[in-house]
């Protein structure tokens, strides 16, 4: 089928040659207006991928102007726009399932025909045929990228066809741009820019306090591209970047805190400590993410302690340059309160959060620890003695924790040898009499041998001395093994 019979099908009446720029222009025009009319959108965007398919190159790319760019950005805008999502005026920012059940269908048809239109203008940037293309081609990247985004991921208003469909768009997008990846494509190279300026620039009057809960797929698609941009060039973005995540974080339902503070910990390990803390956004960040130390949601709490944990690396000089003497930081403010949840908590998945957790606060304070060492003991021997079966996850962390503190602050454990000692024995009876695998039971009890070595070298031998009045006739041959492994002073 020629171009004049394509353009017969699709009932336009101009009398159009290859030669003529101005006539390319024309149909594309009239395919707009055509879209307008409801019922015929789904034959549109099928004969106008037919079209794209077959139509000459040299009559879909001529000498580039900004009639013609207007007309394809126009019918792209046109395009995508049949399957934005339906606007939500509640105040969850979410709509039932049955609202999006023709999105995945009109996806698939909106990127049939975007497909057929950007491999045209891959086969002619390839060809080098016309300079101008590939810069048509960057202009139409940020829109294209934004509408694969929101379609890219498992959400209630994509199925697999449609998911399919926009994962094919974004990376001919990529390829068409000359990026050798969609990181490449939204970031930039060395020779060239990224679109993630332009992409936020679109996305920015929707990601307001008013409009950002209006479109569901808004704050997926700002979290999904902000963490393929990472060092340096993400610093660049900062002033846009911050904002949004932080009102993200800051909503009342849960799944939005914990997508903002995903944002925020990005942006945490991929900005430059200066950059943190001018304006005092640092600042900022550190208060809006202590005060969500006080929830109980586990989901919450798993994103919020990491973020917080690096934030205040950004905050706080490390303790070997903090100088003589070390004064109380906001490591001890966090460390203490946390401390007191983990006395008082009974719920398993939050205790084995703030366990898997503890450890990295050991490592950041360092020798600092000792001035919470009369609590985390109490919150270590209690930890030991509660199991978390089948995964043990929150004891294993805890006897980390126990290691770290011991050798970071070794001098000051010989007091505590006492409590120690009896707690990682009775733990390691047991463990010994528990059904757990048999893997697991010997890790446990390898860390909590290697605790007690250390506790032993810690207290100058006095740990064994100790272990020798053990009734040998009373112990499980396993733990009598580990005994034996403690070395004479």
């Amino acid at each position: 089928m020629d171009l004049a019979q394509i353009l017969q099908k699709m009932k336009i009446r101009e009398s159009l040659t290859p030669s003529d720029s101005c006539s390319v222009t024309a149909v594309l025009a009239h395919i707009c207006e055509r879209f307008k009319v409801k019922k015929e959108r789904m034959l549109i965007l099928e004969e106008t991928a037919m079209l794209f398919t077959l139509a000459p190159l040299d009559w879909l790319f001529p000498q580039l102007n900004t009639d013609l760019r207007e007309a394809y950005l126009g019918l792209s805008s046109s395009f995508t726009g049949y399957a934005i999502l339906p606007v939500c005026d509640t105040d969850s920012g979410t709509l039932p399932a049955k609202s999006y059940e023709d999105i995945p269908t009109k996806v698939q048809s909106v990127s049939t025909s975007l497909l057929a239109l950007c491999l045209r203008m891959q086969a002619s940037v390839e060809k080098r045929s016309n300079p101008h293309v590939k810069s048509l081609a960057q202009a139409f990247a940020p829109s294209l990228c934004i509408f694969s985004i929101t379609h890219l991921q498992e959400q209630a208003w994509t199925s697999v066809a449609s998911r399919n469909c926009a994962l094919q768009l974004l990376s001919l997008v990529a390829g068409m741009t000359g990026s050798r990846s969609v990181q490449e494509l939204l970031s930039g190279g060395e020779d060239k820019k990224g679109v993630f300026g332009p992409i936020l620039d679109g996305l920015q009057p929707e990601l307001t306090k008013e409009r950002w809960k209006r479109n569901q797929a808004v704050k997926h698609v700002f979290s999904w591209m902000l963490v393929q941009i990472g060092r340096p060039w993400l610093s660049q973005y900062l002033e846009k970047v911050f904002p949004p995540a932080l009102l993200i974080s800051d909503d009342y339902c849960t799944e939005n805190k914990v997508l903002g503070v995903h944002c925020l910990h990005h942006i945490v390990l991929n900005v430059p400590a200066a950059d943190l803390r001018q304006y005092n956004r640092a600042q900022v960040l550190y208060h809006a993410l202590f005060n969500h130390l006080y929830t109980s949601e586990v989901s919450l709490m798993q994103v919020v302690l990491p973020c917080l944990i690096d934030l205040m690396g950004v905050i706080e000089n490390p303790p070997a340059n903090a100088g003589l003497p070390r004064k109380p930081n906001r490591f001890d403010d966090v460390l203490r309160l946390i401390l007191t949840y983990m006395e008082m908590e009974h719920k398993l998945d939050l205790r084995r959060v703030y366990a898997s957790n503890l450890v990295l606060f050991i490592e950041r304070m360092g020798v600092v620890i000792i001035r919470h060492l009369k609590r985390l003991e109490r919150v270590i021997v209690g930890y030991l003695e509660v199991s978390d079966a089948p995964e043990e996850k929150t004891r294993l962390s805890i006897l980390d924790a126990l290691q770290k503190t011991l050798e970071i602050a070794w001098p000051r454990m010989e007091r505590r040898m006492g409590s120690l000692a009896q707690s990682l024995l009775r733990f390691l009876v047991d463990v010994s009499s528990e059904s757990v695998p048999q893997e697991l039971k010997e890790q446990l009890m390898s860390k909590a041998s290697h605790c007690l070595l250390l506790l032993n070298h810690c207290s100058k031998g006095k740990v064994q001395t100790l272990l020798q009045e053990v009734d040998n006739t009373c112990v499980p041959d396993p733990v009598l093994m580990c005994i034996q492994q403690i070395p004479a002073p």
